[in-house]
């Protein structure tokens, strides 16, 4: 009983470190000849050990780590049965890998990943091996959900292939791509209002640039403030819908306040308009007058000689408004 409360102390206290120092001192290191050493091949000591030869070597090489960093003697100075003081059990997982995938290429990228988080490699590798059971947290738990999120994102930029993978999945899914679509509305909003703040500068309905009054920049940097105070997971659409109408609002009554500018922007519509217009009408055009057989019906014809009286009226104002002057 004394016995077995002694080694349960010394496992207690060391950890791992017991059985790799086991390891250590009985399995050669590689590349040695048998006939220079008394210790055996980890194949054999697997034999002798029942257990398999991959299991060995995962402590041997979380040993041969720790020797590196000057944690522990190298190989050479151990003989089978030595005896040491061994690290302290918590340092043992920093050095030793439970899974064989952590020795492929990708277990390496993972067992990086992981140290650059702060976490164990175990954890990592235990949820890459077992995408099923990350897929049910995900889909369970809004916490899990939202640190995927934040890895894929993070792995947007390194990996293209991803990217486009992501891209389509959202244009093949309605409920994503009307997402998408309102967010960008969003974010367009936004930037129209961050701009008045931030420039002074504002584009009327007509598109004409003009100087944003002080009220109009107040306005703006109001709105703004409201919106950079709302916590991460607020919703920002209705405050940039809010933001977004206030500023249109203050920008048609700064436009209707003044004359000048009023006829500005009434001049900016009209060519704007007539613009659209003409291009639209210049697109109306027949290659062969088969193709206008083919298409032809009597209220085309009705439309376009209501288009012709709108367009004459247009021009007689205009000529009138041109003798006034």
């Amino acid at each position: 009983m004394s016995r077995d409360a002694k080694e349960f102390g010394v496992y207690a206290r060391t950890g791992g470190w017991t059985f790799a120092l086991k390891v250590a001192r009985s399995v050669r290191p590689g590349g040695q000849p048998a006939g220079e050493s008394p210790k055996v091949s980890a194949r054999k000591f697997a034999e002798l050990a029942e257990c398999s030869a991959d299991r060995v070597m995962r402590f041997y090489k979380a040993w041969d780590r720790a020797a590196d960093d000057g944690v522990v003697p190298q190989f050479e100075a151990l003989a089978p049965g030595a005896e040491i003081e061994l690290p302290d059990a918590d340092l043992w997982l920093q050095y030793y890998v439970s899974r064989s995938s952590a020795t492929s290429v990708r277990g390496q990228a993972i067992t990086e990943a992981a140290e650059a988080e702060g976490i164990r490699p175990t954890k990592a590798l235990e949820v890459a091996e077992n995408p099923t059971a990350l897929r049910a947290a995900i889909l369970a738990d809004p916490g899990t959900a939202e640190a995927a999120r934040k890895a894929l994102l993070d792995r947007l930029d390194e990996d293209p292939l991803l990217r486009s993978d992501l891209a389509r999945d959202i244009v093949r899914t309605d409920d994503l791509k009307k997402a998408v679509a309102e967010e960008s509305k969003t974010g367009d909003r936004l930037e129209y209002v961050r701009k008045i703040a931030e420039e002074g500068q504002v584009k009327t309905a007509a598109g004409q640039k003009i100087e944003a009054p002080r009220q109009l920049r107040e306005e703006a940097e109001r709105h703004l403030s409201l919106i950079d105070e709302l916590d991460e997971d607020e919703e920002a659409g209705e405050w940039a819908r809010e933001a977004y109408d206030s500023v249109r609002t203050l920008i048609a009554e700064t436009v209707e306040a003044d004359p000048e500018l009023r006829v500005q922007e009434r001049r900016a519509k009209f060519y704007s308009s007539l613009q659209k217009a003409t291009k639209a009408f210049e697109e109306l055009t027949f290659d062969d007058v088969q193709e206008i057989d083919d298409i032809y019906e009597d209220d085309m014809v009705r439309r376009l000689e209501e288009l012709q009286t709108a367009i004459s009226a247009c021009i007689s104002a205009l000529q009138i408004a041109q003798q006034k002057g």
